[in-house]
């Protein structure tokens, strides 16, 4: 019993040398943020982008007996760390960085233990320089077309309608301006949004090296109008973007021209929420738009989509209700893909508990999508029980 007390005590100590707080020097402030995920959930179909906490819309062949499955899954578990260096006065400009995972990085190969080695991904990665009303952030970061973010609590990495009704915007690594065009303290805040990044597509070739046709067409640029009160904000962004889809050794260019627009809104007061937003383009599939579809041609793909949600929180208790569409122009679908999908209608209601730093809430999602070139239709539903613990 002495030799295994000994023991122990030795390596209590030696555990207590080698973990250390991290202590940043001078005016420099590190947080580390985030929070655990949990849920559990049955589902009647299978959905895309995968089943569980990234389940979006149904996924054709429409399953017809013994069709119900359940999981858990945690995979919307998140890390933040946030460096920032506070503004000195010789310079007046402040710089700082973040760094963000979670866990929807596939899994660790595909043995029967699997499931429980999800891999980490990369979401965010830049840093800031900040002088007043003015910042510039280099990195991968959220584009200006990802704007309001439907509230849940199974689906929070791959949120409502992302990708499939109306809700578009990706993080690409570029070079992102704000500009605050009127003071702080003005009751209605104006902001402009500018970015220049990386463009992207579904070859040809491989898509992460730097060579393929959507990664060498011109960069992605965008620009958006916040307007932000104490209640209530609006904004509306523009994009534009071309991809050439042909080889890097090519003789001739390949053009493919995206563009888009987009307006949402948001109204906060008390307990009630309403939010939401509409989007129009063509040949925005990089950003989730048009069902999530991309040609590997010049011709046009074009969509336009939507969502809102509202929802009141009683004290500890509130309800959500969602709906988000969207449309991918029949003719143009029809001629792109052997099986395009070309509507789809997303429901979602959750019933959410809070207490302090925890949240528990039951959620029910229902899928319609209509797709093939003779407008086939399939369903698909989702209930899940979640609970998150922010940190």
């Amino acid at each position: 019993m002495r030799r295994f007390t000994l023991w122990f005590a030795a390596l209590f100590f030696a555990t207590g040398m080698y973990a250390q707080n991290v202590i940043p020097g001078g005016t420099e402030t590190i947080k580390l943020k985030g929070f655990v995920s949990f849920t559990t959930f049955m589902q009647d179909q299978s959905f895309k982008f995968g089943n569980g906490q990234n389940a979006e819309w149904a996924n054709p062949p429409e399953y017809t007996t013994n069709k119900w499955f359940s999981g858990f899954d945690v995979r919307n578990s998140r890390i933040t760390l946030v460096f920032t260096n506070h503004a000195k006065k010789e310079t007046k400009w402040s710089y700082g960085g973040v760094l963000e995972m979670d866990f929807f990085g596939g899994y660790v190969g595909t043995s029967l233990f699997a499931t429980q080695m999800p891999t980490p991904r990369l979401r965010l990665a830049y840093m800031d320089f900040v002088h007043d009303n003015f910042r510039i952030r280099l990195g991968q970061a959220w584009t200006p077309m990802f704007g309001n973010v439907p509230v849940s609590l199974s689906h929070i990495a791959f949120p409502l309608g992302y990708g499939n009704a109306g809700f578009v915007g990706w993080r690409f690594p570029g070079i992102y301006l704000y500009a605050g065009l009127n003071k702080k303290e003005s009751p209605v805040r104006i902001r402009l949004d500018f970015a220049l990044f990386a463009n992207s597509w579904d070859g040809p070739g491989s898509n992460t090296d730097f060579l393929t046709g959507g990664n060498f067409g011109s960069p992605q640029t965008e620009l958006k109008f916040n307007f932000i009160a104490k209640k209530w904000s609006v904004y509306v962004v523009g994009h534009v973007d071309s991809k050439n889809l042909a080889p890097v050794d090519a003789d001739q260019s390949e053009n493919l021209t995206g563009l888009a627009a987009e307006i949402g809104a948001k109204y906060h007061s008390g307990g009630f929420l309403f939010q939401g937003n509409l989007y129009t383009g063509k040949n925005i599939g990089q950003q989730f738009g048009a069902i999530t579809q991309v040609q590997d041609t010049t011709l046009d793909l074009r969509s336009t989509g939507g969502w809102f949600q509202t929802g009141y929180e009683f004290n500890k208790l509130g309800v959500y209700a969602f709906y988000g569409n969207e449309k991918v122009n029949h003719d143009d679908a029809v001629i792109l893909f052997s099986e395009p999908r070309t509507k789809h209608h997303l429901y979602n209601i959750m019933l959410k508990y809070k207490l302090d730093k925890i949240a528990v809430g039951i959620e029910w999602l229902h899928s319609h999508l209509t797709y093939g070139k003779t407008d086939e239709t399939i369903n698909g539903n989702q209930i899940s029980l979640s609970a998150l613990y922010k940190f």
